[in-house]
């Protein structure tokens, strides 16, 4: 697994990340800035989730150029393109929050379908008036979710082969920008790749995903709020290997092809949350058992059983594989909340 990012940017690359101020877009754009002398261009219309504290930690910041910009509007996105005038695009700007989607899906159809669609009329033009070298080197790595393959039953795993069957406005949000993203392709020739990968988790994330939420409550001595019966699965992916598996993708992907990403981190709720609050009252010296706190709510509306990836292709392809085991990665991410309380407030 090559993880060399200057064998694949140099100094001269420009690269773009849309949603780079979100939790994954950031985490990526720290590993661009650390690893490479590239330019670094970040459109995003920071929304409530947007976050770039981060960046007053990197010595190379000033490689990194913020672009305030919605998607949804197409003059401001093509004059941001031609401004920024990429060599590369990681397109991970969208609304992720099923929830959020239940209660407002309007959003959700501006942001992911309406300004993918934007993004690729733009990033067309773009590419169209390249050089032939440049125009041979472009590459745009469109990162969406496994949510657009619905949900399994007790067995069974999504892969590249899976059929589309997306259940909530969020899911059928991203599997449409999915299929914008194949049919330019292979209409009009883009040389564009999609991912689709598990839950994400790490330092850093907006405390309404699952696990940063349990931890707050745990933190405030709160009531942990559980879906059910808590034995929806998910599998959970760490940020930083979730970063590893788009740079490999990048070098080595093949342009109109699909990619799964996952963490080999399959657990029920009721069982991660249990693990969280096991890890929490040991670093704490807690002299009460947190999961005390765990209070069952009201199911969500069309909640997917589980969801479960097989990512053997990727891993054949270009040895990728999770850096350390899914016990240890939660570790490291309670901690630095336990560690960064500040940022919760």
């Amino acid at each position: 697994m090559d993880l060399n990012l200057k064998n694949l940017f140099t100094k001269n690359t420009r690269i773009l990340v849309t949603g780079g101020a979100g939790f994954i877009g950031g985490c990526l754009i720290r590993r661009l800035l650390c690893e490479t002398d590239s330019k670094v261009f970040n459109i995003d219309k920071l929304s409530y989730a947007s976050n770039l504290s981060w960046l007053n930690l990197h010595k190379n910041k000033s490689n990194h150029t913020l672009i305030k910009v919605d998607l949804k509007d197409l003059k401001n996105t093509k004059e941001a393109i031609e401004k920024i005038n990429p060599d590369f695009v990681f397109h991970l700007a969208a609304e992720s929050h099923v929830d959020r989607s239940i209660n407002g899906p309007h959003t959700f159809i501006e942001s992911n379908i309406i300004g993918s669609f934007n993004l690729l009329t733009a990033l067309r033009i773009h590419w169209e008036k390249l050089t032939p070298i440049r125009k041979e080197r472009f590459r745009l790595l469109h990162i969406s979710t496994d949510e657009v393959f619905g949900s399994l039953s007790d067995n069974g795993h999504f892969n590249e082969n899976t059929k589309y069957d997306p259940r909530s406005p969020y899911s059928s949000s991203k599997a449409s920008s999915d299929h914008l993203m194949k049919a330019w392709h292979h209409t009009y020739g883009m040389p564009i790749i999609v991912t689709n990968c598990s839950n994400n988790f790490g330092p850093w994330q907006y405390p309404e995903k699952l696990i940063p939420v349990v931890i707050s409550k745990i933190l405030q001595n709160k009531k942990i709020p559980i879906y059910g019966n808590g034995l929806n699965v998910r599998d959970w992916l760490y940020v930083e290997d979730h970063i590893n598996a788009l740079i490999v993708i990048a070098k080595g992907g093949i342009n109109g092809s699909s990619y799964c990403i996952g963490g080999y981190g399959e657990m029920n709720n009721i069982k991660l949350v249990n693990e969280i609050c096991k890890i929490l009252d040991k670093q704490m010296n807690q002299t009460i058992d947190s999961s005390e706190l765990i209070e069952f709510v009201d199911d969500r509306k069309g909640h997917d059983k589980r969801y479960s990836i097989d990512s053997s292709l990727i891993t054949k392809e270009f040895k990728w594989k999770p850096q350390n085991n899914f016990k240890t990665n939660l570790e490291t991410t309670v901690n630095w909340y336990l560690n960064n309380q500040h940022w919760f407030n």
